[in-house]
């Protein structure tokens, strides 16, 4: 680490030596010298292992007047370097185990994944590097695909005058506002939010685009500003008159908003460590305004049917979470940036030696940010990158994402042949766009200029004149260096290259623009002590008159630092170790100064686009001088780059950034609900009646019989020997159709004097004040039977009404749910719906309940079957199966088995014959990951059954469905819940809709979640008012009061 060379050395030498250090030595430096206790100091002082603040110590220690107390404290960190050194041999070889067992995990992935798909790579599909070839086959060598021209971008923008788009960006932390952004304030509200802002804004200026909303929590809390409570800003747009005269015709609900969602506690401004149990809340809250947005612009623009987003958008890994549950929600496409990600993170953590692992995560919510990350590869359409590098060094950290296989499937795509169930997200690289327009650049001549203002000449803006106050010379060159005092930023080697170069020194300034500070010994101990090691620097070299670093500066200053190192003909230099995008360096060719920057990064991109400069290695000093000097005293050489770079630098203007961006999303493939709705389709149409629809169910014998016999996939039998599967699937999707567009037939016709009470509709769900879902989990012999009689009990009242509904939530196949109701004596129609296989199936209990007591919905099926693995993921998984064997001396038993009985098209399930043997679930989803197979496992009845689902289907997206469905408002949900449950538990205990959970029911299965990337109590608000556990007695008269408590029996 910079400032710390002199350690190397030290520490070689007593990693020598080791614990070979005698006892009289140790013995010395424990003693207490007078009043000075060195064990003291040691525990008080010198405390953690981090570089920085180790060079911190020594500079003290060399500051003490006394001999022996310098001495000691020497000595002590004497121990302090050994302790690290051996700190470090353990984390490097951790790390090197995590590495190779990853390695061997991504080649047995690779093997096996490649054997699924019947052969290799041939020599004719081993062509490109990862990223240079598309999903669809496209050449991205070189240059981005950029537009070159005015002309070109105008012939684009007419192509795309026709469209009316709707797209929906989300980013959920932080402080965000269109005007006054409040930069920097803490480390939630920084450059991620700039560019979310920004990227609204332009998106909504595109031909094409009709409305754009960035979605982000509402946060009215006294502690800041009252417009983060606002819920809708508007934010004004910006640009020429020209961008805005190639606008699309306005609308009344067009442009680009700021849409502020309530969620978790209204009055308190939270981290973004602490949102995670409120991201249920969240995604509710946005999903209710999305399905408002597309009904009125459907008013506006689409002849009376919704306007659904084209997609939406998370950035950084909360709101991926919550992109990935909404466009599953909606079956849109989904898009993904991660700003920066998480493994990256903990890697970075873990070797500064200061927390385990275990105290990182209690710290950042790591691992669920981890997971939030994984989900959103899983789900993700596009991954949208800065620079390569972030593609090649840090996303292929994660499961979903393997740069070799993801070749593969490509290759396989682009000559159209299966994949057998494997996906992979596209990786492109998309670098953030800038505001050009206000920048003009000027030809500055310092010499011709008078020393002082003529009349009519604007004064020098003042922050020109706290910086030139510190030359001696302020008209040499000035090399401008803008970055925080970080080790990373590498400024104390640019400081020393400066330093020790003599022509450079001579021919040029150095300003150093570090943040702000009032006191040094106020700022952070990192900070201080690279800012400490600049200004020794300084006078050791005695650069006194020729650098410049001043004490502060405000954000709209920023643009006239670059125009004065501009005006004296200077250079901007970014020399960190590695810079993941580098957007200084852009804005600093906007104002025509060339760049000297790291070759580590996405700097590489931006120089190969703009060719301004020269690429350095970071940790030669040499290189340093060598390229400033090259620049500075090379006056061709300088007016060459200012000239490339002033002529390239619209290939990064927000215009073109939102072209590559649209081209994107206009390659995704078209989602949306797949049902039609009529326009008078309402809760009090008279077509509701699904009567003679059902009929035609009952004609091809939609009875028990075929839901829980005829459901299997890839069934060949008929079910009366004349009716083969994908005519049986036709007529039920046609008779399905018919039913959910409420056609009314003759036989309805004596019913009608009965419609103004809701009888005869269907399905009976539309009618309810409240429903009741029953997901009690566990023994289903004991604790489901016991808690839906309890349930029943406290609500006979209005269960007899008709004003309360019920839906069963379980793990059941349609078998299984059947032989349940037979057995405890319920009838089918007690229940409204049924979502069965852990969400991999939806029924509705039908009024003829004597023939046919449950319909299924086709509908559901093509809402949840995004990414599905099909018969390839289902093979991968007995493999697996296959190879979870115990031996017990010569015998050998199978752990898992596969139960093709319970299995059906949307859930493949599994027997777990030794429940405590099986590895935990989170091995099972990261082991299909690898093998790019996206899917939800569930362990569930107390970890003896397994279901795979497709990856976003669940219980509680199910329940998000039935909104999108038949308008039942999640608010209007009350989900019953036991202590614990399966392990898709979490999803049932946030959001909009309220909670009970019943104490002392399903307490066994809280040993499915012992082994978890991330504990339970990360995810879920137990204090949220939506939430209440009963007494331990859960009896009917408790659950009726839990009610009373949540407000819903006084709305009855």
């Amino acid at each position: 680490m910079a400032g710390n060379d002199w350690i190397n050395s030290y520490l070689e030498a007593i990693l020598d030596v080791g614990p070979g250090l005698d006892d009289a030595r140790s013995s010395l430096l424990l003693r207490e010298r007078g009043r000075f206790s060195p064990t003291r100091y040691f525990v008080e002082e010198v405390i953690g292992f981090d570089e920085t603040d180790l060079h911190r110590s020594w500079l003290r220690a060399q500051a003490t007047r006394s001999p022996k107390e310098r001495n000691t404290r020497l000595e002590n960190m004497c121990w302090r370097i050994w302790n690290l050194a051996r700190q470090k041999k353990q984390i490097e070889g951790e790390q090197a185990k995590w590495t190779n067992k990853r390695r061997l995990e991504r080649e047995r992935g690779r093997r096996e994944a490649v054997a699924d798909m019947s052969e290799d790579l041939s020599e004719g599909e081993k062509g490109d590097n990862i990223s240079d070839l598309s999903t669809h086959g496209e050449s991205n060598r070189g240059r981005l695909p950029w537009t070159s021209s005015v002309e070109t971008m105008e012939a684009w923008s007419s192509q795309q005058k026709g469209k009316k788009m709707y797209i929906v960006l989300i980013s959920l932390h932080g402080l965000i506002r269109g005007e006054n952004m409040e930069l920097g304030r803490d480390s939630d509200t920084g450059g991620q939010v700039k560019y979310v802002v920004e990227l609204a804004r332009a998106l909504g200026s595109m031909p094409g685009v009709y409305r754009v909303d960035l979605l982000t929590r509402q946060v009215s809390s006294p502690e800041v500003d009252f417009t983060y409570g606002e819920p809708t800003e508007m934010l004004t747009r910006h640009g020429p008159e020209s961008l805005m005269n190639e606008m699309t015709e306005l609308g009344e609900s067009s442009g680009s908003y700021i849409i502020r969602i309530p969620c978790g506690p209204r009055d308190k401004y939270i981290p973004k460590e602490q949102l995670w149990p409120h991201v249920p809340e969240f995604v509710d809250g946005a999903f209710n305004h999305i399905l408002q947005i597309s009904k009125v612009l459907g008013e506006q623009i689409g002849y009376g049917r919704p306007v659904w987003p084209v997609a939406i958008h998370g950035h950084y890994a909360d709101a991926g979470d919550s992109a990935a549950l909404l466009s599953s929600a909606l079956n849109v496409p989904m898009l993904f940036t991660g700003h920066s990600l998480g493994r990256d993170k903990l890697e970075q953590l873990l070797r500064q030696g200061r927390l385990s692992k275990e105290e990182i995560n209690s710290t950042y919510k790591i691992m669920r940010r981890i997971e939030a990350e994984e989900l959103s590869i899983d789900a993700s359409e596009i991954v949208i990158t800065s620079t390569r590098q972030e593609i090649d060094e840090q996303w292929r950290l994660y499961d979903g994402f393997d740069p070799i296989l993801e070749r593969k499937l490509r290759a396989r795509i682009r000559r159209n042949v299966s994949c057998y169930g494997r996906f992979m997200p596209r990786m492109v690289v998309i670098p953030p766009g800038m505001e050009f327009h206000h920048i003009v650049p000027h030809e500055f001549d310092m010499d011709g200029e008078a020393e002082g203002n003529e009349d009519g000449k604007s004064p020098d803006p003042t922050i020109w004149g706290d910086i030139m106050r510190f030359f001696s010379n302020p008209r040499k060159p000035m090399i401008l260096a803008l970055a925080r005092p970080d080790p990373k930023k590498n400024l104390t080697t640019l400081v020393k290259a400066f330093g020790e170069c003599r022509p450079l020194r001579e021919l040029a300034n150095l300003t150093l623009i570090m943040g702000n500070r009032d006191d040094v010994d106020e700022m952070s101990n990192t900070n201080a002590t690279v800012l400490l090691s600049i200004l020794k620097m300084i006078d050791k070299y005695d650069l006194y008159g020729q650098v410049a670093y001043p004490k502060h500066h405000k954000q709209s200053d920023v643009p006239d630092i670059y125009r004065l190192a501009a005006k004296t003909k200077g250079v901007f230099i970014n020399p960190a170790f590695i810079e993941p995008f580098g957007l200084t360096l852009i804005e600093a060719a906007a104002y025509g100064l060339p760049m000297v920057a790291t070759k580590n990064g996405g700097p590489v991109d931006i120089h190969r686009v703009l060719d301004n400069g020269l690429l350095i290695d970071p940790h030669d000093q040499q290189s340093i001088a060598d390229a400033l000097l090259k620049l500075v005293s090379d006056k061709q050489l300088w007016a060459k780059c200012r000239a490339n770079g002033l002529k390239n630098i619209h290939l990064f203007s927000w215009p073109e950034h939102c072209k590559t961006y649209l081209s994107k999303i206009a390659g995704c493939k078209p989602r949306q609900p797949r049902w039609i709705k009529n326009d008078d389709d309402d809760d009090n149409s008279e077509s509701d009646s699904p009567s003679d629809s059902l009929r035609d169910i009952h004609d091809i014998s939609l009875n028990l019989k075929f839901s829980y016999d005829g459901h299997k996939s890839g069934s060949k039998e008929t079910i009366d020997g004349s009716l083969d599967n994908d005519d049986r699937k036709s007529k039920l999707e046609n008779a399905v159709l018919s039913w959910s567009k409420g056609i009314l037939k003759n036989t309805q016709r004596s019913d009608k004097g009965d419609q103004t009470s809701g009888a005869g509709k269907f399905p009976a769900l539309r009618r309810r004040k409240h429903v009741f879902v029953i997901a009690v989990d566990g023994d289903p012999t004991s604790g489901l039977s016991e808690s839906v009689k309890k349930i029943f009990e406290a609500v006979e009242k209005e269960r007899t009404e008709g004003s309360v509904g019920f839906i069963l939530a379980t793990s059941f196949n349609m078998s299984e749910m059947n032989s349940f109701l037979l057995s405890e004596g319920l009838n089918p129609t007690d229940f409204d719906a049924f979502i069965c296989n852990s969400g991999g199936d939806l029924y509705y209990s039908s009024l003829h309940s004597e023939d046919n007591p449950f319909v299924v919905d086709l509908y559901y099926h093509s809402h949840i079957e995004y990414r599905w693995g099909g018969e390839g993921l289902r093979r991968t998984l007995v493999r697996w199966a296959a190879s979870t064997v115990i031996k017990e001396g010569d015998n050998e038993e199978h752990v898992v088995a596969e139960d093709e009985e319970s299995s059906a098209n949307y859930c493949y399930s599994f027997k777990v014959r030794r429940p405590g043997m099986i590895p935990p679930v989170k091995e099972l989803r990261k082991l299909m990951r690898i093998q790019a197979l996206r899917c939800h496992v569930v362990y569930c009845q107390n970890g003896s059954k397994i279901n795979v689902l497709p990856v976003l289907a669940s219980r509680c997206q199910a329940l998000r469905y039935l909104y999108l469905r038949w308008n039942i408002e999640l608010s209007k949900m009350i989900v019953f819940v036991g202590e614990s449950g399966d392990t898709d538990y979490e999803g049932l205990l946030g959001g909009l809709h309220k909670s009970v959970v019943l104490n002392g029911v399903c307490s066994d299965s809280i040993v499915l979640h012992t082994n978890r990337s991330y504990p339970l109590s990360d995810v879920i608000a137990h204090n949220s008012p939506n939430v209440h556990t009963t007494e331990d007695s859960c009896s009917s008269s408790e659950l009726r009061d839990s009610l009373q408590k949540l407000g819903i029996l006084k709305d009855l």
